[in-house]
């Protein structure tokens, strides 16, 4: 968006930033459908063109209410096409996912917000659990699973951002025997018990530590907190 500012207006472009802001602030997002003036403040912006109802054009002028709107356009149309670019990078490295019924996917889970009251999030901590076989395609982009006793209490259709084809290695499969998953798909860790305790020193003060065992047998099982 600054770079389309700076080429269009050349060395004065950043006088410019102000009617930037408010093109971007009144054009329409599709994400809330609507612009962001609009979500904000729950009425749409007046824009230039406006100005000349109340009377302020014989103030300002017709030269430059319509300036400052050809400006307003020139940026939208900008803003437009910057977008446009951005998807077109998207889309190039994004490939379309698709399932056949019968195939053997993973399920992927998530660590459960307000449950580890410490430590840190591992990179060994799973992220898929599975697999599962898809018994049926419901709709371009989701599946029904059929889903193990364990997560009954799960809805079995999922969207395909949540699914990754499963390898033949079965070593690198994570069962559910070996994780603690809720209902929400959230994978769910939690200390058991606490085998040791211990000081550590700062750089002022000492402070306590313990030596924690957590419930699940995938990533690090017994840390320092």
């Amino acid at each position: 968006m600054l770079r389309a500012c700076a080429m269009d207006f050349g060395g004065n472009w950043d006088t410019h930033l102000p009617l930037v802001e408010f093109s971007y602030n009144n054009s329409y997002h599709s994400s809330i459908k609507c612009a962001p003036f609009e979500a904000l403040y729950g009425r749409k912006c007046r824009t230039s063109i406006a100005w000349t109802e109340v009377g302020e054009g014989k103030l300002l002028g017709p030269e430059v209410v319509q300036e400052t709107t050809n400006k307003i356009v020139q940026i939208k149309e900008r803003l437009k096409v910057a977008r446009d670019r951005q998807k077109s990078y998207v889309d190039n490295r994004r490939k379309p996912l698709e399932f056949s019924v019968g195939d053997k996917v993973l399920l992927k889970v998530s660590p459960r917000k307000g449950v580890v009251r410490f430590g840190k999030r591992s990179k060994l901590l799973p992220r898929y659990v599975g697999s599962f076989e898809i018994v049926e395609r419901i709709g371009p982009v989701a599946y029904r699973l059929r889903l193990l006793q364990e997560l009954i209490g799960v809805h079995d259709t999922f969207h395909v951002s949540n699914l990754k084809k499963c390898l033949a290695d079965v070593n690198l499969h994570v069962p559910l025997d070996e994780v603690k998953v809720d209902d929400k798909l959230h994978f769910v860790k939690e200390p058991i018990e606490i085998l040791d305790r211990g000081v550590k020193k700062l750089k002022r003060r000492w402070i306590p530590i313990v030596k924690v065992r957590w419930n699940s047998r995938r990533g690090p099982e017994f840390t320092w907190e």
